[in-house]
């Protein structure tokens, strides 16, 4: 199937889908309210085979070190699906699954699949890394950009509670402590065992919840246009610090929901 935006609707939910953009969500409109930032790099891309930043682009696994490129220098972030072209397996008015098969630079042969399905209060964003060769170490993140101001309103409040804050060195990465939850502005990991439970409300006009059984999720806010939630299966550097190994036996899946309801 050609790699054209995907619009899937639900009561008066509109999400579009980017398969040839990284298989991004480009954009999720609730009552005619886009709530996502508009942009080629924003949205919400998924954030794969890891998440955040890994240290100086190096990861190990075993004996072996391999090296990713730094485009965020010195590190690299974010994975390298969001790069790709992904392709679409299968479309309904609701409902979509998106794969990406990973090539180079990533070292290992492996299937992404991506399935959003969306509902009149909800979207649910589902992933998972199979490999049918070697086993290797992955992340599962998504990373959204909520529009700071929808329509000329008041700003959003985000409201969380986490049991911990990763603290964060002077590299942007984890030093390995876990700390009290400080207040923002914040580009920090959050420790939630329970799972990720963040609420962002827009005054008098939208709350929305973003959820996950995962327990790290990165909070953003330090941009003037927009705030990232991002749930993930381990912290940044975890390739490193707490590395999730797939294997042909068993693949590593997340999914994250968020849902809403007009105040």
């Amino acid at each position: 199937m050609s790699q054209e935006d995907i619009t899937l609707t639900a009561g008066d939910a509109e999400v579009t889908l980017q398969p040839g953009n990284g298989g991004r969500v480009g954009g999720l409109r609730v009552a005619g309210a886009q709530l996502l930032r508009q942009g080629d790099r924003f949205g919400c891309f998924p954030m794969v085979p890891w998440c955040g930043r890994i240290r100086d682009g190096r990861f190990r696994d075993g004996a072996n070190v391999h090296q990713m490129p730094l485009n965020s220098p010195p590190h690299a972030i974010h994975g390298t699906a969001r790069d790709g072209a992904w392709k679409v397996a299968r479309t309904t008015t609701d409902e979509a699954v998106l794969t990406y098969d990973l090539v180079e630079p990533w070292p290992y042969p492996g299937r992404i699949t991506q399935v959003a399905a969306l509902t009149p209060d909800a979207l649910t964003l589902t992933m998972s890394v199979e490999t049918y060769d070697s086993s290797f170490p992955a992340q599962i993140g998504w990373h959204p950009w909520f529009r700071r101001t929808l329509d000329g309103g008041e700003p959003v409040r985000l409201d969380f509670t986490a049991a911990w804050q990763e603290e964060r060195g002077e590299d942007h990465l984890p030093t390995g402590n876990r700390v009290e939850p400080k207040p923002g502005p914040w580009d920090d990991c959050f420790g939630m065992p329970d799972g990720v439970d963040v609420t962002l409300t827009w005054p008098g006009q939208l709350e929305l919840k973003v959820a996950s059984r995962e327990e790290w999720v990165v909070v953003y806010d330090e941009q003037e246009a927009a705030v990232c939630v991002e749930p993930q299966t381990g912290p940044p550097n975890g390739l490193n610090t707490l590395p999730r190994l797939v294997t042909p036996l068993e693949p590593l899946e997340a999914s994250t929901t968020w849902s809403w309801r007009r105040l």
